[in-house]
């Protein structure tokens, strides 16, 4: 029997994609690399046991969080085992000039974190959803009087002009993105946990939900709402707290959660970033 060398890691987007370029500084060497055309399909790969791992975008630091990965989390059952910050600089790509554009492709997060820089330069174009920013530059290569908001190496690739460069409105734009896989990654130094809740339905709940994790001094960096699409007005509530889920304050504090909740469910505990 041959054994395999190299991880298969899944990732959304053709080559040059900024989470192409995300899987590729978490994992360098000893990986292969396999574009998917959406979230959804990349989670099927790493839960169908086709990929080792899979990388899928979480969070912008100006947009805030990417909403089809988080409802995913609610229906799949991969964890997550690290995640990885990407400086994230867009540009105008086409092979016509900037004066001649008429219609942008790209994806929605990249439009909106450029929408001033559109409405000083080209404040009556039309935008056109692609599922990832190298999608937009392979469309763009055989089009006239049209631009995709991509990177350069994705210029490159599909050898497009840059006729504007880091027109993002926010110089500090990063990108998280979380590696997946159906495996959990052993305890080693901080930790960060990430998990999703839904609460009983009764007055207070959230604040008591929340008040074990207070009473135990465990910092909870970040919380986010999602809707229940089974029962509206009921919300998904994600959480990221710094600690392992085999800290016994952790694991005590989840155990009084879950009296408060009809769901408890821990996403996964992985390496804190400095970044975070």
């Amino acid at each position: 029997m041959i054994s395999k060398t190299k991880n298969i890691i899944a990732y959304m987007g053709p080559p040059t994609s900024f989470s192409n370029q995300a899987a590729i500084q978490h994992f360098r060497e000893n990986a292969e690399f396999v574009p998917r055309e959406s979230i959804t399909d990349v989670f099927a790969e790493v839960e169908n046991g086709s990929a080792d791992f899979g990388v899928v975008p979480v969070e912008n630091s100006n947009e805030g969080m990417v909403s089809h990965t988080l409802d995913m989390f609610i229906k799949s059952d991969v964890k997550i085992v690290d995640e990885v910050f990407l400086d994230i600089h867009l540009n105008l790509l086409s092979n016509s000039e900037l004066k001649e554009i008429t219609t942008v492709y790209t994806i929605p997060i990249a439009f909106a974190q450029c929408k001033e820089w559109f409405r000083t330069n080209l404040p009556n174009v039309k935008h056109i959803d692609t599922y990832s920013t190298a999608n937009a530059a392979e469309i763009v290569s055989g089009k006239e009087k049209s631009a995709a908001v991509a990177s350069e190496l994705a210029a490159k690739m599909y050898g497009l002009k840059i006729l504007a460069g880091a027109i993002e409105d926010y110089a500090q734009n990063t990108t998280r993105f979380l590696v997946i896989s159906n495996n959990t990654h052993p305890k080693t130094g901080t930790s960060k946990t990430s998990l999703l809740f839904a609460i009983k339905d009764y007055a207070g709940a959230l604040y008591d939900a929340l008040k074990p994790f207070s009473e135990a001094k465990i910092n909870l960096s970040k919380i986010e709402s999602r809707p229940n699409k089974v029962q509206a007005w009921e919300y998904f509530f994600f959480v990221d707290l710094i600690g392992h889920i085999d800290d016994e304050n952790v694991c005590r504090a989840v155990k009084q959660l879950e009296a408060h909740c009809d769901l408890v469910k821990i996403l996964g505990s992985y390496p804190y970033s400095s970044n975070s």
